[in-house]
């Protein structure tokens, strides 16, 4: 099989272009979908455009149209957000080795620009294409920051025209971030973990009467999680075999356990 070699009369903008398409494309219905729930939480026209520039997250966005309906305190809003978005330090450390050399205003403008998807196709291409540059990487990650505030835009200009109950921003941001559990579930432990989570969020909730509960509840289960975790790896390490704890929490959800 022979390697494709990019044509260089093609300007990299398109190359560019070509590559992050398929991305661009996916972010069409959910950017879509993002914009009208934004609008029924109260977002005009205007709103939606700069959450969706500064913020360029799904998650987050679904999030912040979720918690206004329900009338949550800002702070409250915020730490979510906090929390919520925090693996980005780790995604964009990933990355940082590829940009070594690059002004402070191109990192800032690359830091800003950056979500997981695009941050996928980069880090591909960085780690496959030894000419694939910093410049070209933020590129792509604009043509996907276009599509997706486009999406949302149309998606709020939608929202005018289109009743939405608001129970259905509700149900969405739910079966989001049930996707996103289930895409999570790979060991026992990460069960374990959510299913605390879920029941310190119903404490705390009861307990506070406020969303503040959330906050408090994302805290203790990521603490506890971390605890086990270490624990674990600590015990593997000293005995140099998996124990029947290591076993149960630590195997592939679904795998059969080794003797």
């Amino acid at each position: 099989m022979t390697k494709m070699v990019a044509d260089p009369k093609i300007p990299a903008w398109r190359r560019n272009f070509q590559i992050s398409f398929p991305l661009d494309i996916s972010y069409i219905p959910i950017g879509l979908a993002s914009g009208i729930l934004l609008h029924a939480a109260g977002f005009n026209f205007f709103n939606t455009l700069l959450l969706s520039i500064l913020v360029f997250s799904g998650g987050a966005q679904f999030l912040i149209a979720s918690m206004l309906t329900i009338n949550s305190p800002l702070l409250t809003i915020v730490l979510m957000l906090f929390f919520l978005e925090l693996r980005y330090a780790l995604l964009g450390s990933s990355l940082s080795k590829y940009l070594h050399g690059q002004s402070t205003l191109f990192t800032f403008l690359f830091a800003v620009s950056m979500n997981d998807e695009n941050y996928a196709v980069n880090y591909l291409k960085f780690s496959t294409d030894k000419k694939f540059t910093p410049r070209y990487a933020l590129q792509i990650e604009h043509w996907s920051l276009f599509f997706w505030t486009m999406s949302n835009v149309v998606g709020s200009l939608l929202g005018t025209a289109i009743h939405i109950d608001l129970t259905v921003v509700h149900f969405a941001l739910t079966a989001l971030f049930l996707f996103m559990i289930v895409m999570q579930v790979k060991n026992f432990l990460k069960i374990f973990i959510a299913l605390l989570a879920a029941g310190l969020a119903i404490f705390f909730l009861v307990i506070t009467k406020s969303t503040l509960g959330l906050v408090c509840s994302t805290l203790l289960a990521s603490f506890v999680g971390f605890l086990i975790d270490n624990y674990l790896r600590r015990r593997r390490i000293k005995t140099h075999h998996k124990s029947r704890l290591i076993k149960m929490f630590k195997n592939p959800a679904g795998t059969p356990k080794e003797d």
